[in-house]
């Protein structure tokens, strides 16, 4: 099936040929001519799989006939809730590539940067908003939005919002909004507390679902090298000049050792930066921004932060550490091998991880093959397999105390008895 197909209109097909996009992905397949139908839709897919497409698409396109048959203007006529700032630019990123020339007006807002320029935007015309609840509540208990005309409600990363405790905030601003209206619910898992907001907000809804979560990609090939701590940061070295990475996506745990991975890959002469909830906005864009344009080589991030990174051409990502939650997994090899490209996700993995690492494993239903050839390697004691507190044990002190020498590997890893390792050739 080709976009052409789905009855969209004319200035979205030429949007869409003009970013290259032809054929619909799956879950955009599946969903469209749902949501075009009025109808209300609870959609299941994880992450990389066009789920942005699949509502924004059939949104302008709705909006935007409406608009010629209606005066009313500077009324917002769709919410689009989401947990994160940059999944909020991101959104607000294809409705400008996907509604150009429809004359729809939208506008992400957000917290973690002062009010007064969302305020004065808002005052103008908008038909789309796309909000983090947080602001969104604030700016509502201030006065300066309005929610009583919205007839399209889209709840993006609904399992992502769950967990990071927005539950009654979504709960407060469902009361703002009119009941007869038309709502899109999409999420990458559906936990009883998913399913159970989505019956309160939705009416007869058609259940669309793709790839779920305990899937990968076929086209992303997955690699575990196993590596004590302390040398963690001589291997992620090591990879990058081994392969000659030119782009490479890093996953931290926490927002203190993503700071720590950027100071140790400058520290050998690699560009990198960290994007995580410390970060300001302005820092988290520029980030960003400096990563895809190439000026810097690695991009550290937390999970977190790490929603709305979509990189089409992004080849390699690397788990510095193995998330200790199975699902998180899959959603952050998700950022490579999208829209059906390949890709290469590498995960580092020592003693206390191992547990973790059999937990993705029975997830995805597949052994992950393990890389022996590099000079960090560590053999894992498979009948001592515990379950670390979760923030890391006594990572922090172990971090640069023993950081491989990068101009001399072999005289520090000897402290390695299992394995003498490999010299550079």
């Amino acid at each position: 099936m080709l976009f052409k197909d789905l009855d969209l209109i004319a200035p979205i097909l030429k949007n869409l040929e003009a970013q290259w996009y032809e054929k619909p992905t799956p879950i955009q397949e599946k969903s469209i001519p749902v949501i075009l139908d009025g109808k209300d839709i609870l959609g299941c897919a994880q992450t990389g799989t066009g789920k942005t497409g699949a509502f924004a698409i059939p949104t302008i396109q709705i909006l935007s006939i409406k608009k010629e048959l209606s005066n009313r203007s500077n009324e917002i006529k769709a919410l689009i809730l989401t947990p994160t700032r940059e999944l909020a630019l991101q959104i607000d990123e294809s409705f400008s590539d996907y509604g150009k020339n429809t004359g729809l007006s939208h506008f992400a807002i957000f917290g973690g940067i002062k009010q007064h320029s969302q305020v004065r935007k808002l005052q103008k015309w908008v038909d789309v908003l796309i909000a983090t609840p947080g602001r969104l509540i604030d700016l509502i208990q201030q006065g300066y939005i309005s929610l009583k005309h919205i007839e399209m409600l889209i709840l993006d990363e609904a399992d992502n919002m769950l967990n990071m405790g927005f539950i009654n905030d979504i709960k407060k601003i469902l009361k703002t909004i009119p009941q007869n209206r038309q709502t899109l619910f999409f999420s990458a898992t559906m936990p009883k507390e998913i399913l159970a907001l989505a019956n309160t907000i939705l009416n007869n809804p058609t259940h669309v679902e793709v790839a779920p979560v305990s899937s990968t990609a076929e086209k992303i090939k997955q690699e575990i090298y196993h590596v004590g701590t302390g040398w963690k940061p001589g291997l992620l070295t090591y990879i990058i000049q081994d392969k000659e990475i030119k782009s490479l996506l890093v996953f931290s745990r926490t927002k203190h050792w993503a700071d720590k991975i950027v100071r140790h890959l400058e520290k050998d002469g690699i560009t990198a930066a960290a994007i995580h909830g410390n970060k300001s906005q302005n820092a988290r864009v520029r980030a960003l921004n400096n990563f895809k344009s190439g000026e810097v080589k690695v991009l550290v991030a937390t999970d977190i932060a790490a929603r709305g990174i979509d990189i089409d051409a992004l080849s390699f990502m690397i788990n510095y550490d193995l998330p200790n939650e199975s699902e998180t997994y899959v959603h952050r090899i998700g950022r490579t091998g999208r829209a059906g490209k390949s890709g290469l996700a590498m995960s580092f993995c020592n003693q206390e991880e191992y547990a973790y690492l059999l937990d993705i494993q029975k997830l995805i239903s597949k052994k992950i093959p393990v890389v022996s050839d590099h000079p960090f390697e560590i053999t894992i004691d498979t009948n001592n397999v515990t379950r670390p507190k979760q923030g890391g044990g006594n990572r922090r002190k172990t971090f640069m105390n023993k950081r491989p020498n990068n101009g001399n590997k072999s005289r520090d890893i000897r402290r390695n008895k299992n394995k003498r390792p490999k010299r550079d050739s």
